[in-house]
């Protein structure tokens, strides 16, 4: 018994060291009502910023057309190698959906990934993206969705197993993918570039989609919008920097002409989930999609990760 006892206590302190030391590193970060701009929603710039988001694909009901899109009452699956994650409700509900969260509780949700009660959000939720958008733009972006229908659709549980269901430990994935810098105007790019590169990497999230992962499914950066498998598992997103896998052959107006709409320079049209992302961008400013153009045609070319 003497001997159990001599290595047990010292076992017992390190755990609670090890214990003490995850919960420091995982607890969520969140940024206080003190930091926000004193700005009033601008409506009209929050609906571009809700089209640019793509917003309506993931959270209006799976099918929804015209203006029943507004509706966003959460439901699309988004099957991953971590689970099966369900889109949230987050209409003018004050109780099914986002109508009862204050500014600040929906600038923490968008750019830090936490949620009004302080639990970890899955980066199914693409804010490793939204983080990069400024404050005025995300208070101008819920202004907009303030004045959306209202739908009292209960949000449905994420389809997840053991490790994953563990939300505490997202922190250690923060830890590594999130870090809370605001998108930075490149000096030596024009107006129109730097307009592009904000909306592709901020509320566009492109890079979700169009860059590959690495095992722990962070962004891998070396290789920006370079395609990869498909987040789901099936199939390819493609490559769309200008190199000769991606979009070397397409000009400046092919690539504005096709976010328009839907149509390639091949006189194909896009497929699967980038129709629905075409659709969305369509409704922007012809301004924005041909800044988006710009943007895609000045970053490194770089070949297809195999």
């Amino acid at each position: 018994m003497p001997s159990f006892r001599r290595w047990i206590i010292p076992v017992a302190v390190v755990a609670a060291a090890g214990f003490a030391t995850f919960w420091w590193l995982t607890q969520p970060t969140i940024i206080t009502t003190a930091e926000l701009p004193n700005h009033t929603g601008d409506v009209v710039n929050g609906e571009v910023l809700f089209h640019a988001g793509g917003c309506a694909s993931c959270h209006a009901a799976p099918g929804a057309k015209g203006d029943t899109k507004k509706i966003l009452s959460g439901g699309l699956a988004l099957k991953t190698p971590f689970g099966t994650f369900l889109a949230p409700n987050i209409s003018a509900d004050p109780t099914a959906g986002i109508g009862s969260w204050s500014i600040t509780d929906f600038i923490n949700a968008m750019v830090r990934g936490v949620s009004p009660d302080g639990r970890h959000y899955y980066p199914a939720f693409p804010y490793t993206s939204y983080q990069r958008m400024s404050l005025v733009d995300l208070i101008d972006l819920r202004a907009y969705m303030a004045t959306l229908p209202a739908d009292a659709t209960p949000s449905k549980i994420h389809q997840l197993s053991f490790p994953f269901t563990v939300r505490r430990g997202l922190g250690l994935w923060k830890f590594l993918y999130l870090d809370g810098a605001k998108f930075q105007p490149n000096p030596g790019a024009s107006v129109q570039v730097n307009r592009g590169a904000y909306l592709v990497e901020g509320p566009g999230h492109c890079g979700e989609c169009h860059t590959p992962r690495s095992a722990l499914g962070g962004l891998d950066r070396q290789n920006w919008l370079a395609g990869g498998p498909a987040p789901e598992g099936d199939g390819k997103i493609p490559n769309i920097t200008p190199h000769k896998d991606g979009l070397a052959k397409w000009s400046l107006s092919d690539i504005a002409y096709a976010l328009e709409s839907g149509f390639t320079p091949d006189f194909d049209a896009f497929g699967g989930a980038m129709v629905s992302v075409q659709e969305n961008i369509a409704q922007l400013p012809k301004s924005d999609r041909e800044a988006i153009a710009a943007y895609l045609k000045a970053i490194p070319a770089i070949s297809t990760k195999k």
